[in-house]
């Protein structure tokens, strides 16, 4: 049974990126009845362009926040933190009205080169998210490490560990969220 409004928010902009691969995935377990993909292609924060007005497609990102039932997000892990493209995203949302993060249930995970998953991504990610008080999922951990070798050609998963991980992850985010079966 589908249900519900999911954003999905990939901390990469590659074209192939498998943040967004993974992202993808969480929505096909998850089910939505509405599926959204942010667009992280925000200008950089500046204070000075902020005092012109919230640059439109910011708004539209927190928007899709608040309307959303639940949100998840996959990030890298560039040089031990998260990409600045997700934390410029975030300072952006931080800054408009109505507190949109504000107990909107929140699934973190990532996709990463390394062994380790992307483990300080979603630390950081997690100690990022925290001041706008959404209600952040404390598990499992999906760290997809050496990710290029964990998609098929269809952008699917091919760990059953992952897999599972991710499914467990995705029924207590829908459960969070008031949408379960």
């Amino acid at each position: 049974m589908s249900g519900g409004k999911l954003l999905g928010i990939s901390g990469s902009l590659r074209a192939a990126s498998l943040n967004t691969k993974l992202v993808h995935e969480a929505a096909r377990i998850f089910d939505p009845a509405e599926f959204t993909l942010a667009d992280l292609r925000l200008p950089l924060y500046d204070g000075d362009l902020e005092d012109k007005g919230m640059p439109p497609e910011v708004q539209l990102l927190a928007d899709q926040i608040a309307t959303a039932d639940a949100v998840v997000i996959s990030g890298p892990e560039y040089n031990k933190s998260i990409s600045g493209v997700l934390k410029n995203a975030l300072d952006w949302v931080s800054r408009t009205k109505d507190a949109p993060w504000r107990d909107k249930p929140v699934a973190l995970m990532s996709a990463t080169g390394g062994r380790a998953g992307g483990e300080r991504t979603q630390w950081i990610m997690r100690l990022s998210l925290n001041p706008f008080r959404p209600r952040l999922l404390v598990g499992p951990e999906i760290l997809v490490g050496a990710a290029a070798k964990q998609f098929d050609e269809n952008g699917r998963l091919t760990n059953e560990r992952y897999e599972a991980g991710l499914t467990e992850l995705m029924t207590a985010l829908k459960a969070e969220a008031g949408l379960a079966d």
